[in-house]
């Protein structure tokens, strides 16, 4: 067995407040900026010696089975402990996790997998969870603070998404393409085509935000071949401000079609804001607003597993030339998948996307970033999710890896994969809203849409996260659909048990999420944790 446990823990010296910005020198001290190597070697590992079971843990402390529905297909919370503790340098009956966002206590002693070792992806970031101590201010600047989360940022996220300028520019600075949308507490709004093919850039004005009403597409989309249909190309300079329209019925959204590209890079002291009309006003949001508006939707070429009905199926490769997929959301089908696996929809760095998320009917929805086929090719990097009434990101297959993610208050999951997602991320910090979400809310949700041997199978590699989840959701982890995942450096607190996984379809002798690896079904076997502090059930 892997449980270990540390004896005279040890609390983070100066940094016992609730906020990353209330430690002492998070002002003062540089950060070693994840992507920067930290020259911290790990010592050489030495087995632990038999642990004692800590009074009063239980299997039922740590993971639940609630969820499995009619399937008969059980996983007891005793297997899916002896899971979790048959991976290396695994805690899984800690305690007092997190001061804060940063991993706290015995948490911060844990010992860090050297995630280059892993993938060339990963940054070296010997250090548990998403922030390396006090003095790492990756997470600063780009992000903007809440009751969920404080980054020590400049802005709360209830504020003004733009300085409101000293005089209101007149019409004649909407660029060509767009119109008039009128004036907002001071602001000019400047409102987008609908459609935007070609070469377009929205340029950086003080006081000018342009308007997203209805859905604006970038580009027709290219099939399949990416040959197909128009390009569009969005430039985004760094500080600008897009806004949903408050006045319009329709679910207001920015959608990337097939084939195109945004590039929306804004740097640390200036994100882009995608938010609400409402958000515009003053004191016109709070700490509970949210699905103001649909999102943001990266539709791209690389490989889908679950393919529409007269499409596919795909394979293991995802070589499928004709396996492809609709997006859920919108009215509208457009399409996603193909054979690109380094297909690339652009890029997004430094990226702030706000009360977001609407839902259309049951099960079809927009989430603040959802991403639909997205290829290696794609960067996304510091990016930051606030208050979506659905999830934080959702991926429907792809190949897209990703770095910085701050997921706060989604009111459903904060990061949902499913349909083949096969990538990577670090440097992950979730945090759902104080007082919790809804009942069905997950920090993660991994699952394959009842597909639970469908190719490509879901592999998600994902280290440096620290978890706070608030909900009730028995479980902060659902793990089902058969998907492999691997956890690295992860930090994980919650008031409920830590794992729910479920298998579903197949016999209880054939249990898809946890049976054994199987190379002609290209699985991994049960989930693997490497490096992983749990302090489950308010512990």
């Amino acid at each position: 067995m892997a449980r270990i446990h540390r004896i005279g823990l040890m609390l983070l010296a100066g940094c016992s407040a609730t906020a990353l910005s209330g430690c002492d020198g998070a002002n003062s001290v540089a950060s070693p900026g994840a992507g920067t190597v930290i020259v911290n070697p790990t010592p050489a590992p030495t087995p632990a010696p038999t642990p004692t079971p800590t009074p009063g843990f239980t299997a039922a402390d740590f993971a639940s089975n609630d969820g499995e529905g009619s399937s008969g297909i059980t996983i007891t919370p005793e297997e899916q402990l002896e899971i979790a503790e048959s991976g290396e340098n695994v805690v899984v009956d800690g305690s007092n996790a997190i001061s804060g966002l940063l991993a706290a206590n015995a948490a911060a002693t844990l010992t860090a997998t050297d995630m280059s070792t892993v993938d060339g992806f990963f940054d070296t970031a010997q250090y548990i969870g998403a922030l390396n101590g006090q003095g790492d201010t990756a997470f600063r600047g780009w992000t903007c603070n809440s009751t969920a989360a404080n980054f020590g940022s400049a802005r709360a996220c209830t504020d003004l998404p733009m300085a409101k300028p000293a005089t209101t520019p007149d019409v004649s600075a909407c660029i060509s393409g767009t119109a008039d949308g009128g004036v907002v507490n001071g602001f000019r709004l400047c409102t987008l085509p609908n459609q935007i093919n070609g070469n377009y850039t929205l340029p950086y004005v003080a006081g000018v935000i342009y308007q997203i009403s209805g859905v604006v597409q970038v580009g027709v989309d290219r099939g399949i071949s990416g040959t197909a249909g128009t390009v569009g190309d969005l430039t985004i300079e760094p500080g600008v401000v897009l806004a949903a329209d408050d006045d319009n019925a329709n679910n207001d959204a920015l959608l990337v079609n097939r084939g195109s590209q945004i590039h929306a890079v804004g740097t640390a002291d200036k994100p882009i804001i995608f938010t609400s009309g409402q958000s515009l006003t003053t004191g016109g949001v709070s700490a509970a607003s949210q699905g103001q508006w649909g999102g943001v939707v990266l539709l791209g070429r690389a490989p889908t597993a679950v393919c529409a009905t007269g499409t596919g199926p795909n394979n293991a490769d995802g070589s499928s030339t004709t396996c492809q997929n609709t997006i859920e959301g919108f009215a509208e089908p457009h399409l996603f998948g193909g054979t690109a696996k380094n297909d690339s929809s652009g890029e997004m760095e430094y990226v702030q996307i706000n009360y977001s998320g609407i839902a259309i009917s049951e099960g079809n929805e927009l989430q603040s970033l959802t991403l639909g086929g997205v290829g290696s090719g794609t960067t996304i990097d510091h990016l930051q999710t606030y208050n979506s009434s659905d999830d934080g990101i959702e991926f429907f297959g792809g190949t897209v890896n990703l770095k910085h993610l701050a997921l706060i208050g989604a009111d459903d999951d904060s990061l949902d994969t499913d349909h083949g997602w096969r990538g990577m991320i670090q440097y992950v910090v979730i945090a759902q809203k104080p007082g919790g979400s809804t009942d069905d809310s997950f920090a993660f949700e991994i699952d394959s849409n009842n597909g639970e041997d469908l190719l490509p199978r879901q592999y998600g590699q994902v280290a440096n996260v620290t978890v706070i989840h608030t909900s009730g959701t028995p479980g902060a982890l659902r793990i089902r659909g058969g998907a492999d995942y691997h956890f690295y450096n992860m930090v994980l607190k919650t008031p409920q048990p830590c794992l729910n996984i479920i298998a579903r379809e197949n016999s209880q002798a054939d249990r898809t999420t946890v049976r054994a690896a199987d190379t002609s079904k290209q699985d991994l076997g049960p989930p693997m944790f490497t490096s992983v502090y749990f302090a489950c059930s308010g512990r």
